[in-house]
């Protein structure tokens, strides 16, 4: 399970998801949903991003907090050189909320549209889930337990998963939407950037 220290001493948190997922009225750049799974049990995970001009002079910026180092560097390099975002003269911030430690693959197409986001300053829809690891050419592929986490996502009123082709059936009031490649889904989300 997963547990808190209050007044009362360590409890038990009803409902996980909840504490790494912020809670917005209206959608702001730079920030997507996945679901993980810490062992066999499905949480959602935000995955935020920054990017900015670089100012420094040098070589442009690259932290990570809560994520694999060496995954957000690869995922950036795709963003740039498969997906057609401009990163290279730009810092890049990319973080989990709630301080979450997320170390698996599927949640690279989260990451990826994070930093998509963030460098074109625009919002991704609400109510939108993103699960799958993406590949050095781009392609999106399957991770295991996809229907335990689209099952966790609609429980939580995610009704749209951007999901790797033959995810899968998608659980009741769901709509699953398949992207083969990160140049698919940036067409897709981003039509006129």
């Amino acid at each position: 399970g997963c547990f808190e220290i209050g007044d009362e001493g360590v409890v038990g948190v009803p409902d996980p998801s909840a504490l790494f997922v912020s809670r917005r009225i209206s959608p702001v750049p730079g920030s997507c949903v996945t679901v993980t799974l810490e062992g066999s049990r499905p949480l959602l995970a935000e995955v935020q991003a920054l990017v900015a001009s670089s100012t420094g002079g040098g070589s442009p910026r690259r932290a990570v907090s809560g994520l694999d180092s060496q995954r957000v560097a690869m995922v950036n390099a795709v963003v740039e050189r498969r997906g057609g975002v401009k990163l290279g003269e730009t810092d890049v911030f990319a973080a989990s909320v709630g301080g979450v430690r997320i170390a698996e693959p599927a949640a690279d197409l989260a990451l990826a549209l994070a930093i998509a986001s963030a460098a074109k300053d625009a919002p991704l829809p609400t109510g939108m889930v993103a699960i799958g690891e993406v590949g050095l050419s781009g392609e999106i592929r399957r991770v295991g337990g996809t229907g335990r986490r689209l099952a966790e996502a609609a429980r939580q009123g995610y009704r749209t998963a951007l999901v790797p082709p033959d995810a899968g059936a998608a659980p009741a009031g769901m709509r699953l939407v398949e992207v083969p490649d990160l140049g698919a889904v940036f067409a897709r989300l981003f039509p006129e950037r």
